[in-house]
C-alpha cells in the first residue's frame, strides 16, 4: 500500500550558476521543482513509499521532470498530455546575497497540469494510501484544479486517507480574499494543516501568537493537527489539545528554496508512520535545516543525517 500520494504541479527551475544575474547569464542549471513533489521526495528518502501524481506534456521536458523524481525513488503516476497546447511550466531563479535578494520569475500559464481532472488521476491510489498531500498552490492555478483538488480531498476523507494541506500562499497567483474563499472551503476535508504564520495572517486574517492562531483554526475547522511555522522561531503544533513547540536547528542560509516543503516531508515521514507529533516536528525541522545546505528545491537527505541533526539539539517541548 502507498504511504503517501501528493498532487500538484512540478515545474522546471532554471537558475544561473552562483549568484549571476539572469540578464547576463549564458547558462542555466535545470532542476525539477514543485511543492508537492518536493514533499514526496523528502518523505520517500526518509522511509515512506511515496507517489507523485500530476499532468505533464508528453515531451522531452515532461520526461525530464519524471526522470529526476524517479531518481529519488518516488513513484510517478502522471497523465501525459499529447495535445497541441501541451506545455511544461518553468520558473527562473536568480539567487543573490545581501543586500540583493533572490528574484523569481514564473512562466507557468497554461501548463498541462492546469487541465487535470479527477477522472484522469489515480483515484484508487488516493483511496488506498495512508496519506494524501497537496497545497494551496494547486487550486490557485486554474478553476479546473480548484475543483480537482476539492474532489480528491473529499474522496480521500471518505476513504479514511489522512489528508494534509500546506497553505503555501503565493501572491503572484491570487489575492488574499480569493485565496481565503477557496481554501476555507477545502478545510473541512483536511486533517493536518500546515500554515506559515505570515500566511495565516495575510490569507485567513488570524492575528496573535502562533498558539492562539493554531487554536482558533482548530476550533473553527476541526483539524486533527494544526501546525504554524514561524521561520527562524521554529514551529508550533496543536494536536488533541496539546501544544508542542519545535525550535529550528542550526543551518546555513545558502539554499532556502524548498525549506518549507522539506519540513512537511520530514513531518509526514514520521506522522504517517505512526510516530508522535513531537517526533514529526523534530524530523521536519531537521530535514528543513539539512535542505538549506543542498542546492535546488529538493531535500537530498538520508534518515541517518536527520537523526544526527536531532541528536545535537533539544527535543520538542510539550506543555
Amino acid at each position: 500500500m502507498t504511504d503517501l500520494i501528493t498532487f500538484g504541479e512540478t515545474m522546471l527551475r532554471l537558475s544561473p550558476p552562483d549568484e549571476e544575474r539572469l540578464e547576463t547569464a549564458d547558462q542555466y542549471r535545470v532542476r525539477a521543482a514543485g511543492a508537492e513533489s518536493n514533499v514526496a521526495v523528502a518523505a520517500q528518502r526518509l522511509g515512506l513509499d511515496a507517489v507523485w501524481t500530476s499532468k505533464l506534456p508528453e515531451s522531452s521536458v515532461g520526461r525530464r521532470v519524471v526522470g529526476e523524481l524517479r531518481n529519488h525513488g518516488v513513484t510517478v503516476d502522471v497523465v501525459w498530455d499529447d495535445s497541441e497546447a501541451a506545455r511544461q511550466g518553468t520558473y527562473y531563479l536568480e539567487q543573490g546575497q545581501p543586500p540583493r535578494g533572490n528574484e523569481v520569475i514564473y512562466d507557468r500559464a497554461g501548463a498541462s497540469v492546469t487541465t487535470a481532472t479527477t477522472a484522469e488521476l489515480p483515484v484508487e491510489t488516493v483511496k488506498d494510501a495512508t496519506g494524501l498531500h497537496t497545497t494551496g498552490i494547486t487550486p490557485a492555478l486554474s478553476e479546473t484544479l480548484e475543483a480537482t483538488t476539492a474532489d480528491l480531498l473529499a474522496r480521500a476523507q471518505d476513504a479514511d486517507t489522512v489528508t494534509s494541506f500546506d497553505l503555501n500562499y503565493r501572491s503572484k497567483l491570487w489575492d488574499p480574499d480569493e485565496a481565503r474563499a477557496v481554501l476555507t472551503d477545502l478545510f473541512p476535508d483536511v486533517d493536518v494543516l500546515v500554515a506559515a504564520r505570515r500566511d495565516a495572517e495575510t490569507v485567513l486574517g488570524r492575528t496573535g501568537d502562533a498558539e492562539s492562531v493554531a487554536r482558533g483554526l482548530a476550533d473553527d475547522y476541526g483539524f486533527d493537527v494544526t501546525i504554524v511555522t514561524r521561520g527562524a522561531d521554529g514551529a508550533l503544533a496543536l494536536s488533541n489539545g496539546e501544544v508542542y513547540e519545535q525550535p529550528t536547528y542550526e543551518a546555513p542560509s545558502a539554499h532556502p528554496v524548498g525549506t518549507g516543503d522539506s519540513f512537511v516531508g520530514g513531518f509526514l515521514s514520521q506522522y504517517l508512520a505512526g510516530e508522535s507529533v513531537p517526533d514529526g516536528l523534530a524530523w521536519g525541522a531537521a530535514t528543513a535545516a539539512l535542505k538549506r545546505s543542498v542546492p535546488g528545491d529538493i531535500a537530498v537527505v538520508s534518515p541517518d543525517e536527520v537523526r544526527e541533526v536531532i541528536a545535537g539539539d533539544t527535543e520538542a517541548i510539550s506543555r
